[in-house]
């Protein structure tokens, strides 16, 4: 018939595009798909530094995390550095 022409197919769409239409779906159905899958939880990745400001053995937990805020640090903690002698080191989420 001539609307047949005239539209390119019996639905609308060029007959190729009918053959595409179930592939385009599959791939929305994949991409959707992978969305729904299990969810990652992302764990905060830690940076040290070794503190600049404080001096001698660190020996309290409570001094060095007072001092690596003062360097803008949120938090530190004393840790052996090479032998027995605790350094204070500062630690933030980065």
């Amino acid at each position: 018939s001539s609307s047949r022409q005239r539209n390119g197919g019996v639905d609308g769409l060029p007959p190729r595009g009918r053959a595409a239409a179930p592939v385009l779906f599959f791939f929305l159905l994949l991409l959707v798909a992978s969305e729904m899958g299990p969810a990652r939880v992302a764990e905060a990745r830690h940076c040290v530094s070794q503190s600049h400001k404080f001096v001698g053995a660190c020996m309290r937990k409570s001094n060095c995390q007072h001092v690596c805020q003062t360097e803008g640090f949120p938090s530190g903690e004393c840790r052996h550095h090479g032998g027995i002698l605790r350094k204070c080191f500062c630690t933030k989420s980065c």
